[in-house]
């Protein structure tokens, strides 16, 4: 889930000769559009003996189930603040880069962010880095394909919350021909459509609808996608870009298709059993999202708390079961085996390579390219 803006997530090279489970997961997370690991200036956590007192987590709407914060709150005694306030991963670091900027976090302790997020805030110097020894958790069953991501090769500054891909969930009563991105451009659907307003996200998928090679586009490749979005934009087949707030379009009937994120199609199914989420014909979008410790977070021991006992297995597998995202914990196929064994089944959960074989990660954007994209794609957003 990633967004437009000023240098973002490009979330979520590594090499793509990967198999099995393994490489959805691993394009997902270690895809992350940063070439390198990237040097970091902020201070370390500094663990008290024991979590104790308020934790505030800010994360993205329908991305936890309701037994985990009650749960950890039991067994730790912390108290849980849980604030589903992210939209964008743009909308937020602009809503929260002033605080970072002057060594505060807006009283919260953790944030989930893309990856290309969490890559520009630990060059800005916005991130703890983590004290591990906190987190045997962590460490004994994060999956493998997400221990060495480029921007944060030792997982010294983040740990991923969950992976998935970006395609479209489709009202298949009402757009049943909806298969490719390219579908959204058809008039029968005019102002019936939502795209994303995340840049490496919304252009990519474009850019593959129109034949693009998304690992090898140019600067004018991504001003040729954003010409033909701008167009669709201004002749109002596009009704709005948005973030996950897509879901209140779609729930309502404003929409019949949308881009949108994997998981929240099961979400949305609660309240419409028509809509559903479909892998495009040219491929979809893989990301990853991780959590972090902000700069000034009042309590980063209940933090890494919280981070290590999502890494349970079992813990880990009602998130998973209530998300439908794929999963950052290993142990978790083999708790739903026994109790969902339809979930363990779930290919938008543990994606096969067959299943992703036309999915890319979030293209590199850098420089003056980056610029020149965001710039124009920005245009568009705020025309």
């Amino acid at each position: 889930m990633e967004t437009s803006g000023s240098a973002k997530k490009g979330a979520r090279r590594l090499a793509i000769a990967l198999a099995g489970l393994a490489v959805a997961v691993g394009l997902a997370a270690c895809g992350s559009g940063i070439e390198g690991p990237v040097e970091a200036t902020g201070a370390k956590v500094e663990l008290e003996k024991k979590a104790t007192g308020n934790l505030v987590i800010s994360n993205w709407p329908l991305y936890i189930d309701k037994k985990t914060v009650p749960n950890f709150e039991k067994a730790t005694g912390v108290t849980v603040e849980y604030h589903e306030d992210i939209n964008s991963n743009e909308e937020f670091f602009n809503k929260m880069q002033p605080l970072l900027s002057a060594g505060e976090s807006g009283g919260r302790s953790i944030f989930v962010l893309a990856d290309y997020m969490v890559a520009k805030m630990i060059k800005l110097g916005y991130l703890q880095e983590l004290d591990k020894t906190a987190m045997p958790e962590v460490a004994a069953n994060m999956s493998k394909a997400l221990r060495h991501p480029p921007f944060d090769p030792e997982r010294n500054y983040s740990v991923p919350w969950q992976s998935g891909m970006t395609g479209l969930i489709v009202n298949k009563e009402l757009a049943p021909e909806v298969h490719s991105i390219c579908d959204l451009f058809n008039p029968k659907y005019k102002g019936k459509v939502d795209f994303l307003n995340e840049v490496r996200e919304t252009v990519p998928l474009v850019m593959k609808c129109m034949g693009i090679d998304t690992e090898k586009a140019t600067e004018a490749d991504w001003m040729k996608a954003i010409a033909k979005i701008k167009a669709a934009a201004v002749g109002g087949q596009i009704s709005r870009f948005t973030g996950n707030d897509y879901a209140q379009d779609l729930t309502s009937g404003n929409a019949v298709a949308v881009m949108g994120w994997s998981g929240d199609a099961v979400q949305l199914q609660i309240d419409n059993p028509n809509l559903e989420w479909r892998m495009p014909t040219q491929g979809c979008m893989l990301w990853s999202e991780d959590m972090i410790i902000p700069v000034g977070a009042p309590n980063p021991t209940a933090a890494e708390a919280f981070m290590n006992y999502v890494y349970k297995p079992e813990v880990q597998a009602n998130i998973t079961e209530y998300v439908n995202y794929v999963t950052p914990v290993e142990g978790v196929k083999e708790v739903l085996l026994k109790r969902e064994p339809k979930l363990a089944a779930n290919h938008l959960i543990f994606p096969s390579a067959s299943f992703t074989k036309n999915c890319s990660p979030t293209p590199t954007l850098e420089g003056k390219e980056e610029k020149n994209v965001i710039r124009a794609f920005d245009e568009v957003l705020n025309g």
